[in-house]
């Protein structure tokens, strides 16, 4: 093939291609700028309904690359390549994942559901799966908690999505379940009016909520009463130890007895 031919077909081709060509480039350019304006806005509609903003990199990177694909699909088309068999590998490519990551795949769609739903957010105390903790981060796959001993608990997504959330700070309020117990010779009356001072002594137990104070049992050794205040959620722990030493000490003061060995008894309700 001498160059004259060479030339020819070099401008045969050009003819054939070049406008198809053309065409993929300017479909390429604008379908960019299309897609960059409907990432602006979609964006724009996300921080209007405050969504999280994990969940908004995560949803505007998936939809991002999900666009450029069918960009893709489109500029080939243009130029002339066949996509039917492109499609269909990429769809056995996306099958094989799928199997492969099941468990991933779980984590994910917890993940989205958490961010959508917003059962907790970041700083919430929860209770979840046998863990409690404070919310550090929520992930697509993962959240983190820190916990009551500054543990980070990592747990996964779709086991969280699925079961039982105790949100302690969702209400804003919590009620300090205590059991005290005192000598069946003592003045019940008296001892009410004791436990019930020491709560109101007490800066962070609330006023807009009544506590309250009743007897709860009469167990072999001791009369037990059942005493409740309310406090915000942050303030939990520092009441409960608070009201336990306090009561002990208010206790003694007034001269009620507390039966050995049962001195204090504390039930961990909350």
């Amino acid at each position: 093939m001498n160059t004259q031919d060479w030339i020819n077909k070099g401008y045969n081709i050009i003819l054939d291609f070049g406008p198809k060509l053309i065409g993929a480039t300017i479909i390429w350019l604008i379908g960019g700028i299309i897609i960059k304006f409907l990432l602006k806005g979609l964006k724009r509609a996300m921080k209007k309904s405050n969504y999280e903003a994990s969940l908004q990199k995560f949803l505007i990177s998936l939809i991002r690359w999900a666009l450029k694909v069918i960009l893709i699909v489109i500029v080939l088309t243009t130029v002339g390549v066949a996509t039917a068999s492109f499609a269909a590998i990429l769809a056995s490519v996306g099958l094989a994942i799928g199997l492969a990551l099941q468990g991933s795949l779980g984590n994910f769609a917890g993940g989205i559901l958490i961010m959508i739903f917003k059962p907790f957010k970041i700083g919430d105390l929860i209770e979840v799966q046998g863990q409690t903790g404070v919310v550090k981060e929520i992930e697509i796959f993962t959240t983190k908690l820190t916990g009551l001993s500054n543990r980070e608990i990592i747990l996964p997504n779709g086991n969280l999505s699925n079961g039982t959330i105790i949100n302690y700070t969702t209400q804003g309020t919590r009620r300090v379940d205590l059991i005290f117990g005192i000598g069946y010779d003592e003045d019940i009356k008296k001892a009410k009016s004791v436990f019930m001072s020491v709560l109101k002594s007490h800066p962070k137990v609330l006023d807009s909520i009544e506590p309250t104070v009743d007897v709860i049992e009469l167990a072999n050794s001791s009369v037990n009463f059942a005493v409740r205040p309310w406090c915000n959620a942050e303030d939990y722990w520092r009441v409960y130890f608070d009201i336990t030493e306090n009561t002990k000490i208010a206790l003694d003061e007034a001269g009620i007895e507390i039966p050995y060995p049962h001195a204090v008894e504390i039930q961990k309700k909350s």
